[in-house]
């Protein structure tokens, strides 16, 4: 497309879009949740189909040189499409929150004032890698009563466009319009400029990808912005910790999948615990291929790999190896601010739950953190005082994802402060509208 066609062509799907919200904002429920059994349907239906136009993407990916992580989210694997099936049936399954009026108050002068929850009405999604936030982004927006229009990255344009035939499939099945959700067919850059400048169609953009992309997005928009940054997220280990608790979850927060930005990608383990855990932990990381960049102390600790105490218990007191000495790495500054998305991890030892708290509120990227502890003190100050939009005891930060968190699924993770925080689900997805009742009351 030359640069007029592309205008002509973004803001034929924003007028679709905007014609098309009027309707989906009105849709009853049993409609809307039609809908979305059907793309369940679908996905399952046609799994094998979506697997061969995903593997195009995936050559193209690996040709160009993708890193492998990258390549990892590109990927349709059959349990990747059945978490999205279940997801649009977890969404189906949910009260219908559009039209809800709460907190109806009678006022003095006798008129009742409440709020009611509305779509947002337009909005866009600009992504990366993920083909599967195509189906997550269009079950949301089904279910919220919104229109989308969809611009996926171009290493994922074969995967996308037959994931939105399958949407567009459903929505007709259920008697909506089909241009409720639409897909930028076009890989021209210039289609995001246009989209993220249409106040009059698009009422928010949701960029969704690396740091650079929603840097870009936010700094060029027209339109308001609810923004992902990127996914520095930190495990604490007490001086209280479970230190056999502490092993087993550090390790699915780092290891179980390093692409997300809801891995663990910094550790903080308190002075207290630092000389028996840190040998523990560096002996799974180092079975795993896991780099570790570490501060001093821990440096220091890992290099000499102090034993373990004869008195620890039996579930802690783990014989380890010599650790290969590339993977102990002094860190550097940049190191405690990194999203790696990669098998590496920063490790630093803290004097305890003040300085741990200190350290993620200056680094963190306000994503995710975890506190490992037996001490409810600790645990109550870290959930009131961390500054970040999902904040865990003794969990793993990977649970940080909509479909964990029972929203049926998410349109991404927002770590800033207005309009939505953490997982935006349905509620992130709709607005609030004053509503007044009367019985012909006039203002003396």
């Amino acid at each position: 497309m030359n640069a007029l066609n592309v205008t002509e062509y973004t803001q034929t799907l924003g007028l679709q879009a905007k014609t098309a919200s009027a309707l989906m904002a009105k849709a009853p429920a049993a409609i809307k949740n039609k809908a979305l059994h059907a793309l369940a349907r679908l996905l399952r239906e046609h799994t094998s189909a979506l697997q061969i136009d995903n593997a195009q993407d995936l050559d193209h990916a690996r040709a160009a040189g993708l890193a492998e992580p990258l390549v990892d989210r590109l990927k349709l694997t059959p349990k990747v499409l059945e978490t999205c099936a279940q997801g649009c049936e977890q969404l189906a399954a949910m009260p219908d929150i559009i039209g809800e009026i709460t907190a109806l108050r009678q006022q003095p002068s006798g008129i009742r004032v409440g709020q009611m929850r509305v779509p947002i009405g337009v909005f866009g999604m600009i992504y990366e890698s993920r083909p599967n936030v195509t189906i997550e982004a269009a079950s949301l927006s089904i279910k919220s009563g919104n229109a989308c229009i969809l611009r996926g990255g171009s290493e994922a344009i074969y995967s996308n466009k037959a994931l939105a035939l399958l949407v567009q499939k459903a929505l007709q099945e259920a008697g909506l319009p089909e241009q409720a959700v639409q897909l930028v067919q076009t890989t021209d850059r210039e289609a995001v400029g246009q989209l993220i400048a249409m106040p009059q169609y698009v009422d928010v953009i949701i960029p969704r990808g690396g740091k650079g992309l929603i840097e870009r997005i936010s700094a060029g928009a027209k339109v308001p912005v609810i923004k992902h940054l990127d996914g520095n997220c930190h495990t604490y280990v007490d001086d209280s910790a479970d230190l056999a608790m502490a092993l087993r979850v550090v390790e699915n927060a780092k290891t179980q999948k390093y692409s997300p930005c809801n891995a663990t990608e910094s550790l903080l383990v308190a002075r207290g615990v630092a000389q028996t855990f840190l040998p523990l932990v560096s002996a799974m990381f180092a079975a795993k291929g896991v780099e570790m960049r570490c501060d001093p102390v821990a440096a220091q600790i890992l290099r000499s790999n102090s034993p373990v105490a004869d008195d620890q218990p039996a579930s802690v007191a783990i014989k380890t190896g010599a650790l290969p000495p590339a993977l102990v790495v002094d860190a550097v500054e940049s190191d405690w601010s990194e999203e790696y998305l990669a098998p590496i991890i920063s490790i630093k030892v803290v004097a305890g739950v003040d300085e741990a708290i200190a350290h993620i509120n200056h680094y963190s990227s306000h994503h995710t953190d975890a506190i490992l502890t037996t001490n409810h003190r600790h645990a109550q100050r870290f959930l009131r005082e961390v500054d970040s939009a999902s904040v865990m005891v003794n969990t793993s930060t990977r649970f940080a994802d909509g479909f964990e968190y029972g929203l049926g699924a998410e349109i991404g993770i927002s770590t800033d402060k207005f309009h939505a925080r953490g997982p935006v689900g349905i509620e992130g997805l709709t607005s609030l509208k004053y509503v007044v009742l009367g019985e012909g009351e006039v203002r003396s």
